[in-house]
């Protein structure tokens, strides 16, 4: 088996378009190979290590969290994704635990918030992208708490959540109290409630 032969039996076996470095090298194929396809228009590099197939549909929630891990999508985005906000976010907020430092992070059109690392994984949960990929997203009680508890969120987008939440069958009040007050949000929380329901 020849080494094209070779990536193309990567490529083929990658549901989503995507090849990385790491998979050619394990293969035990040198990663100029990978400069060569995208000289020849096969492939393009999404970041580092991170290569896309030319004809592949671009999921860039998916690809986004792909080249950052550690990113998990919330505040806005996350409202977005959960089906509380009709409006596309213009540019993705995704959270990163305190310390995690990635300097290609900064040229990205991404909005960065940093929490401790307690507060990092509560709420996670894992959803599909619009293309059908997998991702990681905050949970909606998780988004509510936080897009209270920060600055910068649309006071239209965040009322509008809170009413459509409120009105949901499927809130769950105790949680989303349990991650008011871990988050420290719980008087903000009480009133839009006292409002609302």
């Amino acid at each position: 088996m020849t080494n094209k032969e070779k990536v193309k039996e990567l490529l083929e076996a990658s549901r989503d378009g995507t090849i990385t470095a790491e998979q050619v090298t394990a293969a035990g194929l040198h990663r100029s190979i990978l400069q060569e396809l995208v000289e020849n228009g096969k492939l393009y590099r999404f970041g580092r290590g991170l290569y896309v197939r030319s004809d592949a549909w671009e999921d860039d929630f998916y690809l986004l969290q792909r080249k950052y891990g550690r990113g998990i999508y919330s505040h806005d985005t996350a409202l977005y994704l959960l089906g509380y906000s009709d409006r596309t976010p213009a540019q993705y907020t995704m959270t990163f635990p305190k310390g995690y430092n990635s300097p290609s992070l900064k040229q990205e059109r991404i909005n960065i918030k940093r929490v401790v690392p307690e507060n990092y994984s509560f709420g996670v949960i894992e959803l599909r992208s619009p293309c059908g990929n997998p991702i990681r997203v905050y949970d909606l009680e998780r988004t509510l708490c936080d897009i209270l508890r920060g600055s910068g969120s649309d006071i239209q987008i965040v009322g509008a959540a809170m009413k459509k939440y409120a009105a949901s069958k499927e809130k769950d009040i105790h949680k989303l109290m349990q991650y008011a007050d871990q988050l420290r949000v719980k008087p903000k929380v009480l009133r839009y409630l006292e409002v609302l329901l």
